[in-house]
């Protein structure tokens, strides 16, 4: 797992004595990598006993249309590109920021499926 806690380390290459121990919240999760396929979720339970609704696997997202305002649900055909990592694409991992193909046409994902739970896009006019 991830510890997202202080540096163990100085900035001048020192080494800082911890005066604890890792607590349970400072612990981080392990990337959701949610995948194109049939849907499927995951629930985890966070900080506070909320819980959070990971997606790992999406077929449908909500694409709205910004020049009608309409929104309509699209089958996702494929990833096309993704500016945070190209090795993303060939993997057709849908992350935010991702430019995908669906069935009514090319969209950008403005949600974060692995910690909404959904797939958010707004359609694309080239």
């Amino acid at each position: 797992m991830l510890w997202q806690g202080k540096s163990v380390r100085k900035s001048s290459g020192g080494r800082y004595h911890p005066a604890r121990s890792k607590r349970r919240h400072e612990i981080g999760s392990a990337p959701t990598d949610t995948h194109i396929g049939a849907d499927k979720r995951k629930i985890s339970r966070v900080r506070g006993g909320n819980i959070k609704v990971r997606a790992l696997r999406s077929e449908i997202a909500s694409v709205c249309n910004q020049k009608t305002g309409e929104t309509m649900r699209a089958i996702i055909e494929d990833v096309e590109e993704n500016t945070a990592n190209p090795n993303f694409v060939r993997r057709n991992l849908l992350t935010k920021g991702a430019i995908i193909k669906t069935s009514v046409g090319r969209a950008k994902i403005v949600s974060r499926p692995g910690q909404h739970g959904v797939i958010n896009a707004i359609l694309l006019t080239e």
